[in-house]
């Protein structure tokens, strides 16, 4: 069995290509091949060039680990510490929320939605 096609929405796609473009240029600037490039994030060629490419079949893992050896900065954010702040900030958040989120029943006794 091979492996199931990945969907992706019309902004995922753009994001995945902007980022594989980012990635390129970063390593473009560091005068690296993407074989080079490849070896320092431990993956193949292929994923470092599928990366560049948008696709959306390499693992998140692999497209961070790349983005942040080819000097992309992510988040918006160069500095390591202002990640863990940000990822901090953003935990406490989701601490502050509901354990389970239920789904809302709005439909009347007629089986009708009621807006």
């Amino acid at each position: 069995m091979g492996r199931r096609e990945i969907s992706m929405t019309p902004a995922a796609a753009e994001a995945a290509r902007l980022l594989g473009l980012q990635i390129r240029l970063a390593r473009h600037d560091k005068r690296w091949s993407a074989a080079e490039l490849a070896d320092r994030a431990g993956v193949s060629q292929r994923t470092v060039l599928s990366i560049e490419a948008g696709k959306p079949t390499p693992s998140i893992g692999n497209v961070l680990n790349v983005a942040a050896l080819a000097g992309v900065e992510l988040f918006a954010m160069s500095d390591p510490l202002e990640l863990a702040l940000a990822r901090r900030r953003a935990e406490d958040r989701l601490a502050l929320l509901p354990a389970l989120v239920r789904k809302l029943d709005d439909k009347d006794d007629d089986g009708d939605y009621d807006f």
